[in-house]
């Protein structure tokens, strides 16, 4: 699937393409909701209904993956919670192996997340993935989402990077098309990002698990 004598820098992005993305799934869609009802003494319904409120008003913007924008609207400890249900993250299938692959072959891997640093910490603690790259990028130090041209304009200025020799892996479809966008040339999604969850793409380059294209 892929000619990787054509590659120099692979870009990877971790929820749902490194770690399965059903930590955050579940964090997000059910534990959250439970917690924020228990916490403030409010109905499950209700504190679903202000999950999707805010949720709808800053998806795709940086607030949407910012903790600390959640702790405030939310009044809770965002990070003390996701730590409650840490043992749940976990790397996807071949991840360690397909990260040695691109080491043993000269590739400049680099982690580009949208993740916050809380919450980049937490899970490369857990995980094996950090001594893997040779750097990590979190959107918020650009203060721009990946879903964001300029985003991708910081990014080249700080790495260098040529993009009609780089590959950028995500699962996110408009996240991918927007690295298209800026020039990147090889883009892959991942059909199945959540373990517990079946998804298959049609209209993008897409794989189940890293074995497929090392």
């Amino acid at each position: 699937m892929i000619n990787w004598h054509n590659i120099d820098t692979v870009l990877l992005d971790m929820d749902g393409t490194l770690l399965d993305l059903h930590y955050d799934n579940f964090f997000w869609l059910s534990y959250l909701p439970q917690r924020y009802a228990d916490i403030h003494g409010t109905s499950l319904v209700e504190a679903k209904k202000v999950l999707e409120h805010h949720s709808h008003t800053t998806q795709g913007t940086l607030d949407w993956y910012c903790l600390d924008y959640w702790s405030d609207v939310l009044d809770l400890d965002i990070v003390l919670l996701k730590k409650e249900v840490k043992y749940k993250i976990q790397e996807r299938p071949h991840t360690r192996a397909f990260l040695d692959f691109l080491l043993a072959n000269h590739k400049k891997v680099v982690l580009v997340t949208n993740a916050h640093p809380q919450s980049l910490a937490l899970k490369l603690s857990l995980t094996s993935i950090g001594d893997r790259l040779d750097s990590i990028i979190s959107s918020h130090q650009f203060q721009q989402p990946k879903e964001s041209q300029v985003f991708w304009q910081k990014l080249h200025r700080h790495l260098d990077f040529n993009t009609d020799r780089t590959l950028f892996i995500d699962d996110t479809v408009q996240i991918l098309r927007a690295a298209k966008k800026f020039g990147i040339k090889y883009i892959m999604a991942i059909h199945q990002p959540d373990s517990q969850t079946k998804r298959t793409l049609d209209d993008i380059p897409a794989f189940n698990h890293f074995d497929e294209i090392m």
